[in-house]
């Protein structure tokens, strides 16, 4: 296998799981051999995150589109050659297809689709995906179905690979145990989620689904983000308040999936293939979804999971009091979700997969130069 020079560009300045896609895509690349270095913004949580992973970031201005952003990438890219690029938001991935069209293309361009978030159809847009990238890749196979039928783009130059988790890691464990370790009730109906405190990741349709839900089921809240304020301003109009802990962001979210009794993932837009939604099924947990984005890939309902409308807060109500009621279908929920991940969603395979979609471009690229 050929040592690869990978670079990585990231221009959102936030949190969530398309960051840690990045850092830990990253990681095992290293880990195998190749030299991968990370351009970001300086101001972004993922440029002070990537030291952790053992990732090396470069703080660079592109934030925002503009001359000084792409002026500082090509300079960059021009004094640190490299065999692959791959962008993960809008701007970045505009900043790097132009600067590697200044350069006369030296490296081919992945484009990393995290989001079903649509794609403009317009000359530019179609041009960057088309001409400015060499492949798409996708988390999820949702989401390429929505650029080739909506978008029209050559599905022979997409790849859905989902982010994997690692099954060793992710494991069922003492619920009991966890739960004193982080100062949980012991004997109440525990509830959670984790993800970024978006609108679209449903946290309002689940506080709503709680006001239905007797008072010994209590919620638990990993994560942080901008609906904060709002969220705990509709468990102070419920009166939920005793019954909703907020754990902010956790760099470790293992303990606290073991500590659940049920896992949702509400939400209503903007879904690839969800790692927390993963993660709680890797831990064996019964989990109840919406069809979100590639949400599918993971939750068949009654078979991996019970699936419910989004944005339906009885609904929610109801499978949790549902999964609560009834352990045997619980416990048969949660194995075959594990089972399921561990065979479709490995770390291993996204690495492979990754690695095989870059040593592909940088060997076309080798023939075509002669």
């Amino acid at each position: 296998m050929t040592r690869l020079r990978i670079v990585h560009t990231e221009s959102s300045l936030g949190w969530g799981g398309q960051e840690i896609r990045i850092l830990s895509e990253s990681r095992g690349m290293i880990e195998r051999g190749h030299a991968v270095k990370l351009l970001c913004p300086a101001e972004a949580c993922i440029h002070a995150e990537a030291p952790g992973w053992g990732v090396p970031a470069v703080a660079l201005p592109v934030a925002r589109k503009g001359v000084r952003g792409l002026r500082a990438l090509v300079d960059w890219l021009r004094e640190n050659p490299c065999d692959i690029v791959n962008t993960h938001s809008s701007t970045d991935a505009w900043l790097a297809a132009l600067a590697m069209f200044t350069l006369g293309r030296p490296a081919p361009i992945v484009r990393t689709r995290h989001t079903s978030a649509p794609v403009p159809k317009n000359p530019a847009t179609r041009w960057l995906y088309e001409k400015g990238t060499q492949r798409i890749v996708t988390t999820g196979e949702a989401l390429k179905r929505h650029l080739v039928q909506v978008n029209g783009f050559d599905p022979e130059r997409i790849e859905a690979i989902p982010t994997g988790i690692d099954a060793a890691r992710f494991v069922p464990g003492d619920r009991r145990a966890a739960r004193e370790m982080l100062g949980l009730p012991r004997d109440s109906k525990l509830v959670g989620v984790v993800a970024t405190l978006r609108s679209w990741k449903g946290h309002r349709t689940l506080i709503d689904a709680m006001g239905q839900l007797p008072a010994e089921v209590k919620l638990v809240v990993v994560g942080e983000g901008p609906m904060r304020e709002t969220l705990e301003a509709r468990i102070a109009a419920l009166s939920l308040g005793e019954r909703v802990h907020f754990a902010g962001d956790q760099a470790e979210v293992l303990l606290w999936l073991q500590a659940l009794d049920v896992f949702t993932l509400p939400s209503y837009a903007k879904e690839g293939v969800p790692q927390a939604l993963v993660q709680a099924m890797l831990v064996g947990l019964p989990c109840i979804a919406t069809t979100a984005g590639s949400i599918a890939e993971l939750a068949t309902h009654e078979a991996t999971a019970l699936v419910v409308p989004a944005q339906d807060a009885h609904a929610l109500a109801c499978a949790i009091e549902r999964l609560l009621g009834d352990p045997v279908l619980a416990s048969r929920l949660g194995a075959a979700a594990r089972a399921h991940c561990t065979a479709r969603f490995s770390y291993a395979g996204m690495l492979d997969r990754m690695e095989a979609v870059y040593q592909e471009l940088v060997e076309a690229k080798a023939q075509a130069a002669g």
